[in-house]
């Protein structure tokens, strides 16, 4: 089997979109994915930009990817911002997210980033595991906060 990593091009971007949707059912939140196909695309590769990713292909199917931005700390400067990082179910275990997550920690060595994070559900054992390998430091106490488009809409000063 011969696995290409390459950049994610614009024409990558519905089968981009049937992985998120993979992933938000195996995290337990399909409802969650709003974003179009058009939102998508003009996201990464429109006028602004403000996501890019790494595809991995086999035989010339998407099978995975890495999509990641650019994070900003007060406290500690420019991070590498892992947003999503999936393999298609029936192809996990060949290797595939690995090759992908060593490219995406190239890439913020590369770009010299201070750090790379993400997040990952804390019942997600095989991510949690999969991580552990890399000797990544997983933070406990904090929690996740959003302002839906309802609500940033509904705001008034």
């Amino acid at each position: 089997m011969e696995i290409i990593l390459r950049d994610a091009t614009i024409n990558d971007c519905p089968a981009m979109l049937v992985l998120v949707n993979e992933l938000a059912l195996y995290e337990k939140a399909p409802q969650e994915v709003t974003i179009t196909l058009a939102q998508f695309k003009e996201a990464g590769f429109g006028q602004n930009p403000v996501w890019q990713a790494f595809v991995a292909e086999v035989n010339g199917t998407i099978v995975g990817f890495a999509l990641f931005y650019v994070r900003f700390s007060t406290w500690k400067g420019k991070s590498l911002y892992l947003e999503d990082f999936i393999v298609t179910e029936n192809m996990r275990g060949k290797g595939i997210g690995k090759l992908l997550f060593e490219r995406t920690i190239a890439e913020a060595k590369q770009k010299g980033y201070l750090s790379m994070v993400w997040q990952v559900l804390d019942w997600n054992q095989p991510a949690l595991n999969f991580y552990a390998k890399y000797n990544s430091g997983i933070e406990a106490g904090w929690l996740n906060a959003s302002l839906s488009k309802k609500q940033l809409d509904e705001f008034t000063m």
